[in-house]
């Protein structure tokens, strides 16, 4: 691999050096080929040997530099202070096959001067859930960290009971958080200027070139973590822990925790548990990523050329951004042109799936056994199920719309309409019943189903030979989705 361990370059104070504590007696899980050769480590014979050993603590490879980063953040939009890797190491940096920057970090392999009151452990049943949701979202093309593989061991670690302890390799393009900002600002504000310089010329070089390169990278973060947030809602994915210090600058998914696909459209959705305000939930998600970048932003007046005017400039095209990258994304869902016909189609579609706890990753599926039942089989079939649940109100409702939504389609190239369907509503995404019966197996030794959910998640608009129906199977309407604890 091509080694480029520039965190490691700046200043002691933002880090702590330390190498791994070993897990006792790690075991495989699951490896992600994937990713081994997109970071080149598949070509590396002692690496790919030894990825046990290195996952789980006990062999550190020359070329990586282990240490813990120092940040801070505010947690359920209270300010909570230092935090930091009190779990992890980012354990090296890497080139790519791209040439695109991207971290090694180890989760869950000891403690840390950041742990405060936590164990620096990681369980096995929220390791799986991180490294299914990270493929999951690599291959529904939503930028989010991944995994490169992950070990289960015989170290116990206390939670609510006492469980496997396990450790995950993620990757992904940054791990720096707003809160490292955050903690620069409060524990040592003469390093904004240097570590300020770093985020643009390691994430954002193009900001180089512009007039003032500091209200670039800024403009950029904003615009990059309002897509991201678009991309969430357009998913029917709920984070359920968006503090500050959960979300990365350069507008990828990072800590996964307690998040959920939803399944019962419900927009007021929470499913993270200790989120009793439901500060978080689904439909709160786009104003919550607005509240972060508000606090993030005025740190940076301490820089020439920063000004409160100027950081209301950068800040003010997140709401556009958001709602056009929505709004195109709905439509596309619909395999409809970005038109206000289209959106009020669009928005009573969602509106109906609300009105009746429909599924909502089947409810647009479904789309295509209505424009082509003939060549879609199950679409057909998940329609038919859809249209059995609807009251007979709902189901004059649903007629009427259907009716309008096919008058318009009959305007457009029906190749491309079904073609835009496929491509943007999967068939499958990582349902938290899915997820738990893989836990199941892999809590008594058997990780054959984590290796099937992996396989079904890797082609997730395509409908496939190894999905069973409860893939696809939502709760019943009536059945509260279970949120899910933060406790991992």
């Amino acid at each position: 691999m091509r080694y480029q361990n520039s965190y490691a370059q700046l200043d002691p104070r933002l880090y702590h050096k330390q190498p791994p504590s070993a897990l006792n007696n790690p075991r495989a899980g699951h490896f992600n080929s994937q990713v081994a050769e997109q970071l080149g480590w598949s070509t590396d014979q002692e690496l790919m040997e030894r990825w046990v050993e290195i996952v789980g603590g006990e062999y550190v490879p020359e070329g990586f530099e282990p240490l813990a980063m120092a940040y801070a953040g505010h947690q359920f939009g209270q300010w909570a202070g230092q935090l930091g890797d009190g779990r992890g190491l980012l354990m090296a940096q890497v080139l790519d096959n791209n040439d695109t920057l991207q971290d090694l970090h180890l989760k869950g392999i000891g403690l840390t001067p950041y742990s405060r009151m936590g164990d620096g452990r990681a369980v096995l049943r929220s390791t799986i859930r991180e490294y299914l949701c990270g493929h999951a979202f690599a291959q529904l093309g939503i930028p989010a960290s991944n995994a490169l593989g992950f070990v289960v061991s015989d170290t116990p670690v206390r939670r609510e009971t006492m469980e496997a302890g396990a450790a995950l390799m993620r990757v992904a393009d940054s791990h720096v958080r707003l809160g490292h900002v955050e903690w620069i600002a409060s524990f040592a504000p003469d390093l904004l200027g240097e570590f300020t310089d770093y985020m643009i010329d390691t994430y954002y070089p193009e900001c180089r070139d512009a007039e003032q390169p500091v209200l670039a990278f800024l403009s950029t973060v904003v615009e990059r973590t309002a897509r991201m947030i678009a991309d969430w809602q357009l998913i029917g994915f709920a984070h359920g822990v968006m503090n500050t210090d959960n979300l990365s600058i350069t507008g990828s998914t990072l800590d996964f925790g307690p998040f959920g696909f939803m399944e019962r459209f419900n927009p007021a959705w929470i499913n993270n548990h200790s989120d009793h305000t439901g500060r978080y939930a689904y439909q709160n998600q786009p104003a919550i990523g607005y509240w972060n970048l508000n606090v993030w932003l005025p740190h940076f007046m301490r820089l020439e050329g920063v000004t409160r005017e100027t950081l209301a400039d950068c800040l003010a095209p997140y709401e556009t951004t958001f709602m056009q990258h929505y709004q195109q994304g709905l439509c596309r869902k619909l395999g409809l042109p970005h038109e206000q016909d289209s959106l009020v189609l669009t928005f009573e579609w969602l509106s109906l799936l609300e009105d009746n706890l429909l599924d909502y990753t089947n409810s647009f599926r479904a789309l295509l056994g209505l424009v082509a039942p003939d060549t879609h089989p199950h679409e057909k079939q998940l329609l038919a199920t859809i249209s059995h649940e609807l009251p007979p109100e709902a189901l004059a409702v649903w007629q009427d719309w259907r009716q309008r939504y096919l008058n318009r389609l009959a305007t457009l190239a029906t190749d491309e309409v079904i073609e835009s369907l496929k491509n943007n509503n999967p068939v499958y995404v990582l349902r938290n019943e899915m997820a738990q019966r893989a836990i199941t197996a892999a809590q008594q030794g058997q990780f054959d189903e984590v290796a099937r959910v992996y396989d079904l998640l890797s082609r997730p608009y395509e409908v496939q030979d190894i999905a069973i129906d409860l893939d696809t199977t939502p709760p019943a309407p009536d059945a509260p989705q279970l949120p899910i604890s933060c406790s991992s």
